[in-house]
């Protein structure tokens, strides 16, 4: 496994390709999709660029494989953003052209199905960043969220070490894509409660690896994108986080203790949990709800840690995946966990 290389940056006034290797929810969610690509333009400054599969419902694996590669081929493309997650990237993985991708590196923002991408990129070699898609995060109600785009724009135009910081507020609850009325006001949020910090007072600095749970379950069963040398992740900063699909707090345990089953789990000494999800419009947590949901969901993670990882010091409520404000991490950057200092740094 080499280690993954940061791939040059955009600048104001470059082209970034915009693609849906996963759903084509721009063409049936139009509203926040059009309000992300005039962010894109107005605030940062970028021209996006759109592919056939972009605004398609239902397109073939074949062919969001191939708005990847002319996405990653075109030389004026800088930078190459997801406009939204789905559930079966995994199929478009084969379809890939490693020798392609790895000859025209670029830095690539997605998460959640995402993760599948992502996961590809590191084992070909390059950094990409879990974080930011055009529907959610630049497509925000209102405005975009000030910590989002402070994060966002460090990833995208900068380079060097930025420190996270805990959101002193955040928004758990969605409202309707469909209706004009969501996107004239601010979503409403509820009190952070900052990070919370379990296992030995050490500093852990590694590469970066993991993304959603869920998704890197399905990698796992399917054994795409995994190392068969295991010791390719020793040292490495694992980062997971859960989907607005609310997977139980025993299945979490389970996956988690699956991966410790196989090895892999205990290869990691430090651990960025994400700021759980807890609502969705199938299950609309109430406030004391959505505290039981988070707070089963770290005792599982904290029950797995326990028999597979003892010695990894794990940040639990780090505001990246499905959340707002979402923070982008470098998948196969440099991130410095500090634990006696409480800090949590990143390189972009």
């Amino acid at each position: 496994m080499t280690t993954p290389l940061y791939p040059p940056k955009p600048r104001p006034g470059d082209r970034i390709a915009v693609i849906s290797p996963s759903s084509g929810l721009p063409g049936l969610l139009p509203l926040p999709y059009e309000l992300g690509l005039t962010r894109l333009e107005k605030d940062f400054g970028l021209v996006p660029v759109e592919y056939p599969a972009t605004r398609t419902m239902g397109s073939t694996a074949q062919e969001r494989a191939d708005d990847i590669h002319a996405a990653f081929a075109d030389d004026s493309v800088k930078a190459v953003i997801a406009s939204i997650g789905g559930d079966d990237q995994i199929t478009v993985l084969p379809l890939l052209d490693r020798e392609l991708i790895r000859a025209n590196p670029k830095p690539f923002f997605g998460f959640s199905d995402n993760t599948n991408l992502l996961a590809y990129l590191w084992n070909t070699g390059i950094v990409g960043y879990h974080g930011a898609s055009v529907m959610c995060e630049l497509g925000r109600p209102g405005a975009m969220e000030p910590l989002t785009e402070e994060s966002l724009r460090a990833a995208l135009f900068g380079s060097g070490p930025y420190e996270l910081r805990p959101a002193e507020r955040f928004r758990d609850m969605d409202r309707d894509w469909a209706d004009p009325t969501t996107f004239e006001s601010e979503p409403e949020t509820r009190p952070g409660g900052g990070w919370f910090w379990h296992g030995p007072e050490r500093v852990v600095e590694g590469r970066s690896w993991g993304g959603c749970l869920e998704i890197l379950s399905w990698l796992l069963m399917a054994d795409r994108e995994i190392q068969a040398d295991l010791s390719a992740y020793d040292g490495c900063v694992l980062f997971l986080e859960t989907s607005e699909e609310l997977p139980a707090a025993e299945e979490v345990f389970r996956i988690l203790r699956n991966m410790g089953e196989r090895g892999l789990l205990q290869r990691f000494p430090a651990l960025l949990m994400g700021r759980p999800k807890t609502w969705s419009f199938e299950q609309p947590n109430g406030p004391e709800e959505a505290d039981r949901y988070a707070l089963e969901q770290r005792k599982a993670v904290l029950r797995a840690l326990a028999l597979y990882a003892p010695e990894t010091v794990a940040v639990f409520d780090v505001d990246l995946g499905h959340t707002d404000p979402q923070l982008v991490i470098p998948y196969g950057g440099l991130v410095r966990v500090d634990g006696p200092a409480r800090s949590v740094t990143v390189t972009y």
